[in-house]
């Protein structure tokens, strides 16, 4: 391990935290549809910096931006501190500023979706695109706020291992992107088309003439279970191949929240999405990104036996 820094760390983990609650209440505004409550304006809200209107939806679409505004002041927080106490090249520095990058992503992609009207009743591909990019964006947020805390309390490594678990790993990482993508409009077509019973849902779903957004919730538990699977396996060949703690705990929780995932996005399905169940649905997608990213560092940092047969065996 490198050099420790337990404050940063400690303060890199709780910005994360309030990330991760940020994402949740924005899931919340999607699914009450109320990404309209401050009109097509930004970064004002219906023309006023603090919204007169005590209006429902634009209270839950105000504070969102309330929160999101704080969300960046801590990341740039992050980035100052990381500067100040860690060395040049340090990883935790450039995990940081990547951080800064994404979430300024974030903004664009907000300011974006209201300016363009993307919002409320709004069923244009565009929006499901946005979408899509918005859900993959947070994923690589989160991926590089886990890293800053995990490099500022001294760990070093990041990469896949060699051999099959690595493969295995590899794409394990695009399903998951694929599941944030195909999740974020799955999550739109629920709040725009909700079905009235477990067969109606699936009968439209099937429909040779639904809309896109319904035609992709049906493609999105098939990428996620598929992902799944794969993720548990590369989890159970990286326990077979070390002892090492941090490994196995990190492997104990990517397999503690692929389980949990799973069974939250089966009964989303079967209670027809409510919005509580999204929600926790959302979390750990969250959670099993942030495992799988903690997995490939831990992973690389301990040094697994490279494959019989694999190239690296005649290296000095």
């Amino acid at each position: 391990f490198a050099m420790s820094t337990p404050r940063l760390a400690r303060f890199a983990w709780a910005v994360l935290a309030y990330n991760i609650a940020v994402i949740l209440w924005g899931g919340f505004v999607r699914a009450t549809g109320s990404g309209a409550g401050c009109g097509n304006h930004w970064p004002t809200c219906n023309g006023d910096i603090v919204p007169r209107a005590a209006v429902l939806d634009t209270i839950i679409e105000f504070t969102h931006r309330v929160t999101s505004g704080l969300a960046l002041l801590l990341v740039v927080a992050l980035v100052v501190w990381a500067f100040r106490v860690r060395p040049r090249k340090d990883p935790a520095r450039r995990a940081a500023v990547w951080a800064l990058v994404f979430v300024l992503f974030e903004a664009a992609i907000g300011a974006g979706l209201v300016l363009f009207e993307w919002v409320a009743g709004d069923t244009s591909l565009a929006r499901g695109f946005v979408m899509g990019a918005h859900l993959v964006n947070t994923f690589f947020l989160l991926g590089a706020l886990t890293l800053a805390g995990y490099y500022a309390r001294g760990g070093t490594g990041f990469g896949l291992p060699a051999g099959r678990t690595g493969k295995i790993l590899g794409v394990g990482i695009f399903g998951m992107l694929l599941a944030a993508a195909s999740g974020g409009v799955a999550a739109l077509g629920d709040t725009l088309f909700p079905a009235h019973s477990l067969a109606a849902g699936l009968a439209e779903d099937l429909s040779p003439t639904a809309h896109i957004f319904l035609r992709v919730r049906t493609l999105h538990p098939v990428f996620t279970i598929a992902t799944a699977i794969l993720l548990v396996t590369a989890a159970v060949l990286i326990r077979r191949q070390t002892t090492l703690l941090a490994v196995r705990r990190a492997t104990t929780f990517l397999l503690m929240v692929v389980i949990a995932q799973v069974v939250a996005g089966a009964l989303d399905v079967l209670w027809l999405a409510p919005i509580p169940l999204q929600l926790i649905h959302l979390v750990f997608a969250d959670a099993v990104w942030i495992a799988l990213v903690l997995v490939i560092a831990t992973t690389a940092q301990s040094e697994l036996p490279v494959p019989a047969g694999h190239p690296a065996i005649a290296s000095p």
